[in-house]
């Protein structure tokens, strides 16, 4: 066995997958991903096809294809530019090219009505204000009408004294509109990008949709080692959902097949065939948009 192959096996049992597994997310047949883990070669179509099998490998076991292709460019070297092809990559190349725009329809379509939604509520709360503030006028009006008419009531000296009419009601006070969300990039450490999430001390809602394929797919509470919600490949069609109460880590393993949103604002994910890592971080108490600076000890990782 390779030291490239070694390195993949390891990768893919680490995230308990098996080759059946790996086959079904990048469409590369078993014996050519048994050939690449055990460093065998010659069965490939070519040094192209290769290279293109490593990095979708790669890509499904969550590992950086650029920089693995880097380091075992030995064992995978660059295809020269007479090489001829002896079969296609993958079934499923024509259908990425069908659905690519099917895809993009589909999330800006999320976003329009999400946006939509977010307006509807605006105003419904808008004429429930107004409407509440016309009727404590009307009330505090037809009050103040009673009171003036009534007689004033003579004292027991046989002197006119000050009619006491009905108390005034006090206004219900109307409820604040709902906050709109607000989700703000922060920073990026090393491959993570970093958000936080305002307004402040409400529970918000992140959902991964998985779009066109399986997709690996993994949270954390707190950051990369921290308590694991969930690691496993995702089926195309399934949603996941969880409350951020705390600074949530996630982890997929195609960007391209994902959807992450929070509280239906979608998290840019840069919609590519490779892993994407974000921290999503909700504000607490009376924090405002602004990152927080790292704690005593604690420094940025490198890119």
């Amino acid at each position: 066995m390779s030291d490239l192959g070694a390195l993949l096996r390891k990768a893919r049992e680490e995230h308990g997958l098996s080759l059946e597994d790996v086959q079904e997310t990048t469409k590369i047949r078993k014996r050519y991903l048994e050939a690449i883990e055990n460093g065998d070669h010659s069965i490939l179509p070519g040094t192209f096809y290769l290279r293109a099998f490593v990095k979708n490998y790669c890509e499904a076991v969550g590992l950086d294809a650029d920089e693995v292709l880097r380091l075992y460019q030995h064992e995978v070297p660059a295809a020269t530019v007479t090489e001829q092809v002896s079969e296609p990559v993958a079934a499923r190349a024509p259908r990425r090219v069908q659905t690519q725009a099917s895809e993009r329809i589909g999330k800006l379509g999320f976003n329009v009505l999400m946006w939509s939604f977010l307006i509807l509520i605006v105003v419904v709360v808008w004429f429930y204000v107004v409407s509440q503030k016309g009727d404590d006028s009307k009330g505090i009006d037809d009050q103040t009408k009673v009171t003036d008419q009534a007689s004033p009531l003579p004292s027991d000296k046989g002197e006119a004294g000050t009619g006491t009419g009905s108390p005034t009601a006090t206004p219900t006070p109307t409820p604040p509109p709902t906050e709109a969300t607000i989700l703000t990039f922060t920073e990026k450490k090393g491959k993570v990008d970093h958000y936080d999430i305002g307004p402040a001390n409400v529970v918000h809602k992140l959902e991964i949709k998985i779009t066109g394929g399986p997709s690996w797919t993994e949270v954390r509470k707190g950051g990369a080692s921290g308590e694991k919600l969930i690691a496993e490949t995702v089926q195309d069609g399934e949603t996941k959902s969880f409350d951020i109460t705390e600074p949530l880590y996630v982890n997929v393993g195609r960007a391209d097949l994902t959807v992450i949103t929070v509280d239906g604002i979608t998290v840019n994910d840069g919609d590519q065939a490779r892993s994407k890592k974000v921290l999503l971080s909700p504000l607490q108490g009376d924090a405002t948009n602004s990152p927080t600076p790292p704690a005593d000890g604690e420094g940025t990782e490198a890119p």
